[in-house]
């Protein structure tokens, strides 16, 4: 997700968009992006050390964006 306080182009848009469709009660729309894997690993604590580097190094703009590690084990 864009860190706060980073304009979110997207977002303004489809906040823009849903009272046409009728829904007039949602604001403050932030679109981000998913990515699910599948990953091996000896501990729950290695992999998500490993996926955080992932994210820092390579996965996510850490300027603008923030990320949040979900594990299903």
């Amino acid at each position: 997700m864009l860190k706060p306080g980073i304009s979110d182009v997207q977002g303004q848009v489809v906040e823009r968009s849903l009272p046409a469709l009728g829904w007039e009660n949602v604001s403050g729309v932030r679109v981000g992006k998913h990515l699910e894997f599948e990953i091996e690993g000896s501990s729950v604590e290695s992999i998500r050390e490993q996926v955080e580097q992932m994210c820092e190094r390579f996965l996510a703009n850490t300027v603008i964006e923030g990320f949040r590690v979900d594990i299903d084990a």
